[in-house]
């Protein structure tokens, strides 16, 4: 038994005892929500040996649970794993706001499998609440092989939850179906706002927001006449070259990223771009002097109001809307209307993508894509995937929030876009593009090294 007025000096070399102290040096400083979402599950792995840790955040009028962080699973589990409060182990802690603890989480009542996650191999689970002012606001989940979590392990994940919670508020994640957002002039927006969407390109980038963009309704007015015909040909004909090298291009990379069926699309623009009827109509019309975007969008009306004529040809009707998004194409390839440019270096906002955007929208060379369709088909995804720059999708309340010009970081590693970030914000990612360059340069050169000397002569 100690004796009254005894003391101990805990020195540095009790790993577990370190690490909490660091993580609440760490908890106690205003960082980026990126930051405090890479960091904080990766720490709170180290404190808990654990093989696993995710960090879930309460979503969608506080009714959805998803992660935002995670160390342990596969990068495609953050921004696409969802719970409903009361679904699964963690949904269950959350909706009682009470730790739940399970040696074998697949043998649980409540547990709920994720496909290709792998959880199974870590069975010990630890669910605990992230508790904020006047509710939840997500909880953090740790795995691991092995030996079950244990009262003490309970405890301390709950106050280092704590900490996560100070810094989450700190973030300030608005949800815009419970934060109405005032009517805004574009480009005038002043607030950080972050919000939030399913990751489908990773990356991260910073520029002003443009909404994607079609030729103008009313195209503008062209001098008529013959010469004036001749010269719109010619132009058509650069507008042909031009985007049959850009399909080629992207067909090309198709191949390369193993796409398959869900890239067979760009065959039928290929086959469209080749119909000699089809050039030869256009080039018609625009002979005549009724100007490009005139004579294109004719000849997108007379296909349409062809596969109207057939009852229910799904093929003819999806060929109409690709000729339709081909001629609004051609259209700004051979006469670029200033009304429908993009700035350059953006960060492209809009409710789906369309090979119109690959055309046409690419060559303001955009630095990420943003849509706030829900349900983003797989041509849309396969065209996020050729763009290959960061991307998210499911963005609610997109259009609400921002406005074009607007300055913008876009975190598709985690899902996230934040309008008006601060200075802490772009230094964070400034910081995240030296390391990723540094890790480049660094493979490229351990490469070289690994390389067999030739031997003299070779």
């Amino acid at each position: 038994m100690a004796s009254p007025g005894s003391s101990h000096l805990y020195a540095a070399g009790n790993k577990r005892l370190d690490r909490v102290l660091d993580f609440v040096a760490f908890g106690a400083r205003p960082m980026p929500l990126a930051t405090l979402l890479d960091e904080a599950p990766r720490r709170i792995a180290l404190i808990l040996e654990a093989a696993v840790c995710s960090l879930y955040l309460l979503e969608g009028e506080g009714h959805q649970l998803v992660i935002r962080g995670n160390v342990g699973f596969p990068h495609k589990a953050i921004g696409q794993v969802r719970l409903a409060v009361g679904e699964g182990i963690t949904g269950q802690s959350v909706e009682y706001l009470r730790p739940i603890s399970a040696d074998f989480a697949t043998k649980h009542v409540s547990y709920k499998h994720f496909e290709g996650l792998g959880e199974e191999e870590y069975p010990a689970f630890l669910a605990v609440p992230i508790r904020g002012k006047s509710g939840p606001l997500g909880a953090v989940v740790v795995q691991r092989k092995g030996v079950a979590f244990d009262g003490a392990d309970v405890e301390l994940l709950a106050v280092l939850g704590a900490l996560v919670a100070a810094g989450i508020r700190h973030a300030e994640l608005i949800d815009a179906s419970r934060d109405k957002a005032p009517l805004r002039r574009a480009g005038g927006g002043t607030r950080r706002v972050n919000l939030t969407g399913r990751p489908l390109v990773t990356g991260r980038s910073l520029g002003a927001i443009a909404a994607l963009r079609r030729p103008p309704a009313r195209p503008a007015p062209v001098a008529g006449g013959k010469e004036a015909g001749l010269a719109d040909v010619r132009l058509l004909h650069s507008a042909f070259d031009v985007a049959e090298k850009a399909i080629f291009a992207l067909t090309t990379r198709a191949q390369k990223l193993a796409l398959g069926r869900d890239a067979a699309f760009l065959a039928t623009f290929t086959e469209i771009l080749g119909d000699q009827r089809f050039r030869e109509r256009v080039e018609e019309l625009a002979a005549e002097g009724m100007g490009l975007p005139s004579a294109l969008g004719q000849v997108a009306r007379e296909v349409t109001r062809t596969a109207a004529t057939v009852t229910r040809d799904a093929f003819l009707e999806e060929r109409a809307r690709d000729i339709e998004d081909l001629c609004d194409a051609l259209s700004m390839l051979a006469a670029s209307d200033k009304r429908a440019e993009l700035p350059a270096k953006a960060v492209l906002i809009g409710d789906n993508l369309s090979v119109f955007d690959l055309l046409v929208s690419s060559r303001a060379q955009p630095v990420g894509v943003v849509l706030s369709d829900r349900d983003a088909g797989p041509r849309a995804r396969t065209l996020l995937q050729l763009l290959n720059l960061p991307a998210i999708v499911d963005v609610s309340g997109l259009f609400r929030w921002a406005s074009d010009g607007d300055l913008a970081l876009l975190d598709a590693d985690h899902g996230l876009l934040v309008l008006n970030p601060s200075k802490s914000d772009i230094a964070s990612l400034r910081e995240y593009k030296r390391a990723r360059a540094a890790a480049r340069q660094e493979r490229k050169e351990g490469g070289k090294r690994s390389e067999p000397t030739p031997a003299n002569g070779a």
